[in-house]
């Protein structure tokens, strides 16, 4: 019977010696875990390609659409349509320059009734239809191009693109026609397509971008103590 005492005695001994506030737990697994995943290197399919392109364009168009409806809000309770004229040209905010650099994009506003005749367009109809329609292609292996339709949703807009006499005074249609002496784009409505975002992308931006929208985010957990 001793034997059989003295194995049991070392076995509970070697028990007690590992109690669990003596064992070290690794921290963060997973985000140790999403991490190793993020870094994986992963096969981007041309499918994945066309929905980062549609993604691409969205996020510049739609950021240059919010900064331009920014600027028009401040500067027509400034001075008018005289202060807000100079600042109609979205595509050309360091805000929409910097986004447009790290997507590797080039992005212009077209329209069969242009205000500036540098961004006249032949656009068929059917690319015109005031809803979520997207025009994603890929016209060689290295380029990829973006298209929606650029919509008169906001009621300030018409103080410049609206009717003249109506919502566009003739002292402020005198200097819109004196700053764009071939005008064209007057006499819109509410909820009608003026044109269209038009967007050139390259194939690292597009590839970039897919990668930055599908990694993996840990969400941060509230601290219990």
């Amino acid at each position: 019977m001793r034997p059989l005492l003295a194995c049991t005695t070392l076995l509970l001994l070697t028990l007690s010696a590992c109690s669990s506030d003596q064992i070290q737990h690794l921290r963060d697994t997973k985000k140790i875990a999403v991490e190793a995943e993020n870094w994986q290197v992963k096969r981007i399919m041309p499918a994945d390609l066309l929905r980062s392109t549609r993604w691409a364009g969205d996020s510049l168009t739609g950021s240059a659409d919010r900064e331009l409806r920014r600027q028009l809000k401040a500067r027509l309770q400034e001075g008018g349509v005289a202060a807000a004229l100079p600042y109609c040209r979205p595509e050309s905010y360091a805000s929409t320059d910097s986004l447009a650099h790290v997507l590797q994009a080039k992005a212009r506003r077209a329209s069969n009734r242009p205000r500036n005749p540098e961004h006249q367009a032949s656009l068929p109809a059917a690319q015109l239809q005031p809803d979520t329609a997207r025009l994603v292609a890929r016209p060689t292996a290295e380029l990829f191009t973006y298209q929606r339709p650029i919509v008169l949703n906001d009621a300030l807009c018409l103080r410049c693109h609206g009717a003249v006499g109506t919502d566009i005074t003739a002292t402020d249609y005198a200097l819109i026609k004196k700053s764009y002496p071939h005008d064209q784009a007057t006499g819109y409505r509410l909820g009608q397509a003026m044109g269209a975002w038009q967007v050139e992308l390259a194939r690292p931006g597009v590839a970039e971008f897919y990668t930055m929208k599908t990694r993996k985010i840990m969400k941060p957990r509230p601290k219990l103590f």
